[in-house]
């Protein structure tokens, strides 16, 4: 009797388990709720929202498309420069803070639905295969059009890049001909050194791009000849450049500054503070020094040009930087991309933080700046993000909180406000009327064996109205109305064709040789 007992008493419980079971299986079937219902889930509600959404949207989702928006919004909230890279961006971003690049080894424009070669790089993949600045891309591998229609640069890019020491066939026309050259991809090397060169016979000038892995050492090879020949004064050109790596700035800064000095030092709440200060006897620590900024000039270029304005080694020349203090490091992740996040800011050896303000947000972030750039063409200096006043050890007051503040303010040139001008730029007419006059007057041009020699010949030529003529009547209408802007015009058309020869070292040469705000600086000597 008991063990008839014993066997029957569990069976109601059985039946109830049964049912339960039976009807959690026909709801999870139905899609009603999940496993997870049952207990206390684990996940943060941004996992769980993107859950639901994965399963229950009324389309379909493009692949991660919600969990990369989430991830960029999220960053987006929390300063300006933190940022989620994807596995198909890395490899050209890591590329920005590197001297050499993967490629052919080019540079072209778009004329009309023609792309046009521009420039090739010296010792690239395309120089060795013969091609030449004029030459027209027709098609790449038999099968990919490239002149016939529109495209945007990015587009052209992606469809003749490849993987290094692949090859690509270019179908070109030149000279009416159409030639077939073959490609072998490779390591293209770009100077992160733009320009270097004497002004005069005391006064040394290198332009730096940006701050790559191999900037100091360029630096160096430009400044040493200088130094040899006993310049008195150097011109730092940092306009424009966004900044790199941290250490490059902190190289050279070594090299211009005296003593045992704090050059800068980065602290976050999770990273301890790290001071990085002179090491050795510098290469030029007594002469003058000057250096060029404007609103491009971010990051660290702001390191360098405030650790020399800090300890009054440097005169600033030029309009309020970007304003940018914070410190990224970069986290490889598991699907090929990286978070390149904000983990610390840097501050200047007076403990100037130069970061702008982005408490409103991104948007406003950037709105700030677009406003500054208006403000300078109107030349009227920002003064609204000076922040906290600092004093030096000679007594000059700089300021924190909103970029580097110039000693020397020089206003940018009112012509980029014209609308007329912008429509030029759009349209392209002084690239095209540049690479037209290359093309014509190639010969005598090559003969040429100096900037000096280019300036000479062609200086006083009428480039205005050589311009005008190869223009349409509602072109040259658009350009009577910059008449009063010939001057800037002409150093533009100038300073373009000098690049095709001496590239960006005769771009800077030729501009900076015609530019009145330029040679207006303090430390030209005429």
């Amino acid at each position: 009797m008991k063990e008839n007992l014993s066997s029957n008493w569990h069976k109601p419980i059985l039946y109830a388990l049964i049912l339960v079971v039976g009807i959690i299986l026909g709801n999870f079937t139905k899609g009603n709720f999940s496993f997870k219902d049952l207990g206390k889930s684990s996940a943060t509600p941004i996992e769980e929202i993107m859950e639901i959404a994965k399963s229950k949207y009324v389309d379909s989702l493009p692949s991660d498309s919600l969990s990369i928006r989430l991830i960029e919004e999220y960053l987006a909230h929390l300063d300006p420069h933190s940022v989620y890279i994807p596995p198909a961006d890395l490899v050209e971003v890591n590329e920005q803070l590197g001297t050499n690049y993967r490629g052919i080894g080019i540079e072209f424009q778009q004329d009309r639905d023609s792309i046009m070669v521009t420039y090739v790089i010296p010792e690239g993949p395309s120089q060795k295969a013969g091609l030449q600045i004029g030459d027209i891309l027709l098609r790449a591998d038999d099968s990919i059009q490239l002149s016939g229609k529109k495209w945007n640069a990015d587009e052209i890019r992606k469809k003749i890049k490849g993987p290094e020491s692949s090859s690509v066939k270019l179908e070109i026309l030149r000279d009416g001909k159409k030639i077939v050259k073959q490609i072998l991809r490779g390591s293209v090397p770009v100077s992160p050194i733009d320009a270097h060169y004497l002004i005069n016979d005391t006064t040394g000038y290198i332009k730096i791009d940006k701050f790559a892995d191999r900037t100091y050492e360029e630096f160096m090879q430009a400044l040493d000849p200088m130094v040899q020949k006993g310049i008195k004064s150097l011109v730092i050109d940092l306009r424009g450049n966004g900044g790199g790596l941290l250490s490059e700035a902190v190289a050279i800064a070594d090299e211009l500054i005296s003593g045992n000095k704090l050059i800068v030092y980065t602290e976050g709440l999770h990273a301890p503070r790290v001071d990085y200060s002179t090491k050795r006897e510098g290469l030029f620590e007594e002469g003058k020094v000057f250096v060029l900024m404007d609103e491009g000039s971010a990051s660290a270029s702001e390191v360098l040009a405030g650790a020399l304005q800090d300890w009054d080694r440097a005169t600033i020349i030029g309009r309020t930087s970007f304003g940018k203090g914070l410190v990224q490091q970069q986290f490889r992740l598991s699907n090929g991309g990286a978070l390149r996040l904000t983990t610390a800011k840097y501050y200047s050896p007076l403990g100037r933080n130069i970061q702008r303000s982005y408490a409103n947000g991104k948007l406003a972030y950037e709105h700030d700046f677009y406003n500054r750039i208006n403000l300078d063409a109107q030349g009227i200096p920002d003064s609204t993000q000076k922040g906290k006043a600092f004093k030096t050890p000679k007594g000059h007051i700089v300021y924190g909180g909103g970029g580097i503040y110039p000693d020397q303010w020089v206003p940018v040139n009112t012509i980029y406000l014209d609308s007329n001008y912008q429509k030029v730029w759009q349209e392209n007419l002084i690239n095209d009327f540049c690479l037209n006059w290359y093309l014509n007057n190639k010969k005598a041009y090559n003969a040429l064996n100096s900037e000096e020699a280019f300036l000479k010949t062609y200086a006083n030529y009428d480039w205005w109205t050589a311009f005008k003529k190869q223009s349409n009547p509602t072109q040259q209408a658009l350009i009577n109305k910059l008449d009063k802007k010939q001057a800037y015009i002409k150093a533009t058309i100038l300073a373009n064709i000098a690049r095709f020869k001496w590239y960006k070292q005769g771009y800077y040469k030729v501009y900076n040789n015609l530019d009145p705000s330029f040679q207006n600086m303090s430390f030209v000597i005429k």
